[in-house]
C-alpha cells in the first residue's frame, strides 16, 4: 500500500487532480492501492477511479468498495468518462467535510483486502475498525459499547464510523459557555458588556454571574442600596448587643443610643408602684368588668367570661358572642320562621297562623272571626276563602268583595221570564204586561187573564166575548138569510154555527150547496223564527175514511179567503177512521194583528160539489210570543 499525503488546501483543484492523477497512475503502476490524506481526511477521487477501472478493462459494475455515494461517481465516470453536475457538486461540497472517507479501491482489482494488508496474505484494519469474520472485510468498533471511549463524568458517549465523540450531559449554565473541549468556561460579563450594572456602579466578574460594586461610598452608619442611594443602618437590629445589659438600644440617622431600659410587662400585668417588677391586672374588677356584663373569673395574666345563655365565649377577642340559633339549629327550634335577637331567638308564623302557646309551633288563624269578606266566609288550614250567597258572584278583583250577579243579562236571561226580565241586588223578578196577563205562580211565566170567565170585559149584552191572548174580543154574528144559529148562544163558546133553513118552494136555496156556515175564534202568538208548520184549526167530518168505491165520493178542503203572505195551508189526514182537515200555520207572523181565514169543506161526488160547508176563523195575532 502506498500513501500519499496531500495539503488540504491545494493551488487549485485542477493542480491537485493533476498530481493525484500522476501518484494514482504510478501507484497502479506498482500494483498498489492509493489513498489520499487532505490534513486528516483519507480521499480518494471517486471519479478517476472509474475512469481507470475502465481504462483497465474492469466493468463499471465492478465493486471496489466504495461506499454508496462514491460508488454513484465513479460507475458515471465509467460509463460517461465524466460525473454529471449535479453529482460533481455534491462531491464538491463534501470535500471540505471533516472526517468524510471518500473510500478507497484496491489496486491491482482484485479485491483482497477492504482496508490493509499486511504482507500478501492477511488483511487489517484501520484503527477503529475492526476485521469480520470473512477475513476480508472491516466493520466499525462501537467504543461506547465496549467501554473504550475516554468520556469524563458527566459526558455522554456517541459513536461515530470508525470512532466516537463525548458530549456533555448537562448544559453549562447560566453563566458559563461550552468550548471545543467540550469543557465549560465562566463568562466574563464585565469585558462582553452584557452587566446590568448602573453607572454609578463598576462591574466584578465573578464565577457564572458578576457583581455591581458602587463607585462612592458612604459615611460610617451608612449603607449603599441597590440604587446607589445611602440609607441608615440600624444598628440595634445589624448588631449582638451594641449596648451594655440593662440598655435598650435606640436607632439614630447614621448611629445609634443607648438608654436605661425600662421594665415593659406583657398583656396582663402592669408595673407595681415601685416600678421594678410586673404584678397581674384584675380584668374582673369595675363596674362591668371585662366581660361587658357576662360572668368574669380572673386568672393570672388573664381572664375568662362565664357566658350568659344564647351567648359564647371568643378565645381570641376575649368577649361573648350572640348564638345564632337560627343558623346552628336550622329548621329545630321554629315550626315556620325563626329569627335571632340578641341573646336568644324568636320564633314566628307565616300569614293565616298563629303562634302557638310554646312559642314554637304555630296553629291555624280562624280569619273569619275578623269578618274579612263582604258575605260568607269559610276557614281553612291557613287561610279562609270568601264565597257569596245566591245570586252575588267573588269578585275577580279582590276575592273578598261579591258583587251581583245580573241574572237578566245572563246568556239565558232572555229565557228567565216570559216578558220582561228586572234585576234587583242578589236577585231579579219578572213582570207581565200591564194588561191581559197575570204572573203565574212560578213568578216567571206570564198567564193570560180570560177577561170572558172573570168578567171583567166590556161587551155588550148583543155581542159574544172571545178571549185572545193578552185580551178579549166582543164580537157580534148574525146568520145570513135562509140560515139559522144552531144550538143556544153561549158566552164561552169560541164557535157559532148557522145551518141552512130554506123556506118552502125556495129553490134557490135548496139548490144553494152551502149547508151551514161557522165562526170561530183562534189566538195565536207572535212567531218570529219558524222551524215547522204549526197546526191550528181542526175541521172534522162525520165521512169515512174508507168511502165504498162505487159512491165515488170525496171530501175536499179549500182557503177562499184571508190567506195574507200564504202564511196557511191545509192538508186532510186520517184520525180514527174518519177524514179530517187540518189548517197549518206556516209561516211566521208578527203581532198585533187581526184577519179571517175562510175556509170551504166540499163533499164531492162522481166529480160534483154535493154540498159545501164554510168555517170562518177569526185569528188575532198578539204582539207577544207567549
Amino acid at each position: 500500500m502506498v500513501i500519499f499525503k496531500l495539503p488540504l488546501k491545494a493551488p487549485n483543484a485542477l493542480i491537485r487532480s493533476d498530481l493525484q492523477e500522476q501518484l494514482r497512475v504510478k501507484c497502479l503502476a506498482q500494483g498498489h492501492i492509493v489513498l489520499f490524506y487532505f490534513k486528516e481526511t483519507m480521499c480518494c477521487d471517486c471519479c478517476l477511479l472509474g475512469r481507470a477501472a475502465r481504462e483497465h478493462g474492469l466493468t463499471c459494475d465492478h465493486s471496489l468498495s466504495l461506499g454508496y455515494q462514491c460508488g454513484l461517481v465513479s460507475r458515471a465516470c465509467c460509463d460517461d468518462g465524466a460525473p454529471d453536475v449535479e453529482t460533481r457538486n455534491s462531491l464538491e461540497s463534501q470535500e471540505h467535510e471533516s472526517f468524510i472517507f471518500c473510500l478507497f479501491i484496491m489496486c491491482t482489482g482484485l479485491a483482497k483486502c477492504a482496508q490493509e494488508c499486511v504482507g500478501n496474505s492477511t488483511c487489517a484494519c484501520f484503527k477503529g475498525y475492526k476485521l469480520k469474520p470473512d477475513g476480508k472485510n472491516c466493520e466499525d468498533i462501537n467504543e461506547c459499547l465496549l467501554g473504550a471511549s475516554n468520556c469524563r463524568g458527566g459526558e455522554h458517549c456517541i459513536n461515530t464510523v470508525g470512532s466516537f465523540r463525548c458530549q456533555r450531559e448537562v448544559s453549562c449554565g447560566t453563566g458559563y459557555e461550552l468550548m471545543d473541549s467540550n469543557n465549560c468556561k465562566d463568562i466574563d460579563e464585565c469585558e462582553s458588556g452584557t452587566h446590568n450594572c448602573s453607572p454609578d456602579f463598576e462591574c466584578q466578574n465573578t464565577q457564572g454571574s458578576f457583581r455591581c460594586l458602587p463607585k462612592n461610598q458612604c459615611g460610617d452608619g451608612y449603607i449603599q442600596d441597590a440604587m446607589g442611594s445611602c440609607i441608615d443602618i440600624n444598628e440595634c437590629l445589624a448588631q449582638t448587643e451594641p449596648c451594655r445589659p440593662g440598655q435598650l438600644c435606640m436607632n439614630t440617622m447614621g448611629s445609634f443610643t443607648c438608654q436605661r431600659n425600662s421594665i415593659n410587662c406583657g398583656r396582663g400585668y402592669h408595673l407595681n408602684d415601685g416600678g421594678n417588677r410586673c404584678v397581674d391586672i384584675d380584668e374582673c374588677k369595675g363596674p362591668d368588668g371585662a366581660c361587658a356584663g357576662h360572668g368574669c373569673i380572673n386568672l393570672v395574666g388573664s381572664f375568662r367570661c362565664e357566658c350568659k345563655t344564647g351567648f359564647i365565649f371568643n378565645s381570641i377577642s376575649r368577649v361573648c358572642e350572640d348564638i345564632n340559633e337560627c343558623r346552628h339549629y336550622p329548621g329545630r327550634l321554629c315550626a315556620h320562621k325563626c329569627e335571632n335577637v340578641l341573646g336568644s331567638y324568636k320564633c314566628s308564623c307565616t300569614q293565616g297562623f298563629k303562634l302557638a302557646s310554646d312559642g314554637r309551633n304555630c296553629d291555624d288563624l280562624n280569619e273569619c272571626e275578623s269578618s274579612p269578606c263582604s258575605q260568607e266566609c269559610a276557614n281553612v288550614y291557613g287561610s279562609y276563602q270568601c264565597y257569596c250567597r245566591r245570586g252575588y258572584q267573588l269578585s275577580d278583583i279582590d276575592g273578598i268583595n261579591c258583587e251581583d250577579i245580573d241574572e237578566c243579562a245572563l246568556p239565558t236571561g232572555g229565557h228567565i221570564c216570559s216578558y220582561r226580565c228586572n234585576n234587583t241586588p242578589g236577585s231579579f223578578y219578572c213582570t207581565c204586561p200591564a194588561t191581559g196577563y197575570t204572573l203565574a205562580p212560578n213568578g216567571r211565566s206570564c198567564q193570560d187573564v180570560d177577561e170572558c170567565v172573570t168578567g171583567t170585559h166590556t161587551c155588550s149584552v148583543t155581542e159574544s166575548c172571545f178571549n185572545v191572548q193578552g185580551g178579549f174580543r166582543c164580537l157580534s154574528f148574525e146568520c145570513p138569510p135562509n140560515y139559522r144559529q144552531a144550538g143556544e148562544m153561549v158566552e164561552r163558546s169560541d164557535t157559532i154555527r148557522c145551518v141552512k133553513s130554506c123556506q118552502p118552494n125556495d129553490i134557490g136555496c135548496v139548490l144553494d150547496p152551502v149547508h151551514s156556515i161557522s165562526h170561530t175564534v183562534i189566538s195565536l202568538p207572535t212567531f218570529r223564527e219558524f222551524t215547522k208548520p204549526e197546526e191550528i184549526v181542526f175541521l172534522r167530518t162525520m165521512s169515512p175514511a174508507h168511502s165504498s168505491p162505487q159512491l165515488s165520493s170525496d171530501i175536499v178542503f179549500d182557503i177562499l179567503e184571508g190567506n195574507v203572505q200564504n202564511s196557511f195551508d191545509i192538508v186532510k189526514r186520517q184520525e180514527h177512521g174518519m177524514i179530517v182537515g187540518v189548517v197549518r200555520q206556516v209561516k211566521p207572523l208578527i203581532g198585533s194583528l187581526n184577519m179571517v181565514l175562510k175556509l170551504a169543506m166540499n163533499y164531492v161526488t162522481s166529480g160534483v160539489v154535493s154540498h159545501r160547508n164554510i168555517v170562518n176563523v177569526h185569528i188575532f195575532v198578539s204582539e207577544f210570543w207567549f
